[in-house]
């Protein structure tokens, strides 16, 4: 079969590609997806920040205006006008896209993509036994990858979150828990809550860690069990599970690892290296992509963030590994001495040179400095 886009693996990012491409109006394009599970694997979440309005709307499970994060100098609320936190789940995204496939004709392959044969002018996609599957003008690959070298700094955030019901009304459906860093925290890394309330009686409780390895069950079970108590809520019916584990790390990954082949999600750097988040990024590749193909351009999108935020990323996570800078009292200074707006946009890489240096001033200078100054003699001896 040959046809324009080949899309390997069926998960978020190529979800939000062809919703984005049929949003667009783009037609008489040839495209397959390539991957062995026709599920889309197992549940997830995604939260994000967006504006006032936004397209996904419709199937958000919430979106807050406010924010709480309980830090070391204890509980403050945020206002985040004119932006939310929103949350969505992968179903009705993973839904959308499919109704985005049919009415764009999407052949789908249930196959298992061993080798993308790129020869430069069309990419060849083979299955474990060398059997040619398709062959694409150009591959768009989601797969997980492993970066093109090792980083300075490798940790990950994973956490396990529970669903959970009340017989009573005991959540603020109008506000979040952000970050609560009250959770007792690890010998190397940090921890701390979230509590995303769907409903007076519902919400997303979980717990995480930013460390170098993840937990058993046992001590995601205990942790949970642990924060529960913390918050002082009564007996919860726990109705979904969920967890995961996503890299923090300044290792690079290489966007374009042959001429026509263009990775996208974590594999092409769509998560932040400092905090995890990845979702907005991957928006962002989807609607570059697909406004790239309606104007007969590559299929190709930026780089997820600007260099100088990877930079800043790399110091933070230098400076919270080696114990330079407690990373509860980090997040609180930003958050508190920044307007939240500002901070939000740091996160997902919009803000100016001027603005980073704002946000650069409100974090502890001299810890700081000694982790940029470790990093940099760590590039010059790499």
């Amino acid at each position: 079969m040959d046809v324009d886009l080949a899309l390997i693996g069926y998960g978020g990012a190529t979800s939000l590609l062809l919703s984005a491409l049929d949003r667009r109006g783009v037609g008489g394009l040839r495209i397959a997806t390539v991957d062995p599970d026709v599920t889309h694997g197992h549940h997830r979440t995604w939260a994000f920040w967006t504006g006032p309005r936004d397209d996904l709307d419709p199937i958000l499970d919430a979106a807050w205006p406010r924010v709480d994060l309980y830090g070391p100098g204890g509980a403050r609320r945020l206002d985040l006008g004119p932006m939310r936190y929103a949350m969505v789940q992968s179903g009705p995204i993973f839904q959308r896209a499919g109704e985005a496939a049919a009415r764009l004709g999407v052949r789908g392959i249930s196959a298992s993509a061993a080798a993308l044969d790129d020869d430069g002018t069309e990419v060849t996609v083979r299955d474990g036994d060398g059997a040619a599957i398709v062959r694409a003008k150009w591959a768009l690959d989601s797969r997980p990858a492993a970066p093109e070298r090792p980083g300075r700094t490798f940790w990950l955030q994973h956490f396990r979150g529970w669903w959970v019901r009340a017989e009573a009304d005991v959540f603020d459906p109008g506000s979040a828990i952000l970050m609560d860093f009250r959770t007792p925290q690890p010998a190397r890394g940090v921890s701390f809550g979230y509590v995303l309330p769907t409903g007076p009686r519902s919400a997303l409780i979980e717990y995480t860690e930013f460390s170098p390895a993840r937990l058993d069950d046992a001590g995601y079970e205990t942790a949970l069990r642990s924060y529960l108590k913390l918050l002082r809520l009564p007996d919860l019916v726990v109705e979904k599970v969920e967890d995961g584990a996503i890299p923090m790390t300044d290792a690079p990954f290489a966007q374009r690892p042959s001429p026509r082949v263009v990775r996208l999600g974590t594999a092409g750097g769509a998560t932040r290296p400092s905090t995890g988040y990845t979702f907005s990024a991957m928006r962002r590749q989807a609607e570059q992509i697909a406004g790239a193909v309606l104007a007969g351009s590559d299929p190709v999108p930026a780089p997820a963030y600007p260099r100088r935020h990877m930079w800043m990323d790399a110091v933070a996570l230098r400076a919270w590994d080696r114990g330079l800078v407690a990373a509860p009292a980090f997040f609180e200074r930003l958050f508190t001495r920044n307007p939240p707006e500002r901070v939000l946009r740091f996160l997902d890489g919009l803000t100016s040179p001027a603005e980073e240096v704002a946000l650069m001033a409100s974090t502890p200078l001299l810890p700081m400095t000694w982790a940029a100054a470790g990093d940099l003699f760590a590039r010059l001896r790499g």
